[in-house]
């Protein structure tokens, strides 16, 4: 293995991870936005949970979460 490969991993590792950063800083802030505007930020999160789960995957969710509110007598 070469030092400069070695080197340009680390530098590429590095810019992502402040990349990553940058993109963590602009999410926090929508949803600050949208506290801001009078949104629960909790059901937001949720949502985008939701959204990104397959429709198959999600309604096997809900069909579970309903079954334990049923049992436990909150449904």
């Amino acid at each position: 293995m070469s030092d400069d490969r070695l080197r340009l991993l680390i530098e590429r590792v590095e810019r992502l991870e402040e990349e990553k950063k940058g993109v963590s800083d602009d999410i926090r802030d929508a949803y600050a936005e949208g506290k801001a505007v009078g949104y629960d930020v909790k059901a937001m999160r949720q949502c985008v949970r939701l959204r990104k789960m397959r429709p198959d995957d999600r309604r096997e969710m809900e069909s579970v979460l309903e079954t334990y509110k049923a049992a436990l007598g909150i449904g």
